[in-house]
């Protein structure tokens, strides 16, 4: 396998897991806040210690402004980076009830067709991707909350869908040398690389 390829998925699978980890922090923050908000509006606790009521509802509390929309820009990116280490290690759900009584030659062709396949599908949406993010540039659409132009999110999944498709057509086509050659240049289903 292509050590520029391994590095470009792992690379990927990092950067996706910064990026949700870091969504999983602001949403934490984000319901901690809603929920101070709403203890600090409780009637209960404005008629039994209205004094703290106050100082809590004073100090801002509450929601982060737009999180949601943060949330959603950022899955989108994230899955979209997490695709390509998947891919690489053939780590797509898959039901092989069927074909795991098939020969070892009739599984292999079976791997090069649905990895050809998924590619295919791969690229379509990465060239939609590109068509979705020239479209929202153009109109200069922004989020209701934050304001920040749309087209942000459609060019950071679009980057990571690049990487997934530069990935996904170095994966079939190994498949397919693998197939013609008996060479082993892919791991096996769920087999991840140290």
């Amino acid at each position: 396998m292509s050590s520029v390829v391994i590095r470009i998925a792992r690379t990927m699978a990092v950067l996706g897991g910064l990026v949700l980890t870091f969504l999983v922090l602001l949403t934490c923050v984000s319901v901690a806040g809603r929920g101070m908000g709403t203890f600090a509006h409780w009637n209960l606790l404005e008629n039994l210690a209205p004094g703290l009521a106050t100082a809590i509802a004073g100090t801002g509390v509450g929601p982060i402004q737009g999180d949601f929309e943060l949330v959603e820009a950022g899955i989108a990116f994230s899955v979209f980076a997490f695709l390509p280490l998947c891919q690489l290690y053939s780590g797509h759900a898959a039901v092989d009830v069927f074909t795991s009584r098939l020969p070892r030659r009739a599984n292999l062709v079976l791997a090069v067709l649905w990895e050809v396949i998924l590619s295919g599908l791969i690229l379509l949406v990465t060239w939609r991707l590109l068509f979705g993010l020239v479209d929202k540039f153009a109109n200069g659409e922004t989020t209701f909350i934050l304001q920040f132009p749309v087209w942000w999110a459609y060019a950071a999944s679009f980057a990571a869908a690049c990487s997934a498709a530069a990935v996904a057509v170095f994966c079939a086509w190994s498949r397919v040398v693998e197939a013609a050659t008996g060479r082993k240049l892919m791991p096996e289903r769920g087999e991840a690389g140290a």
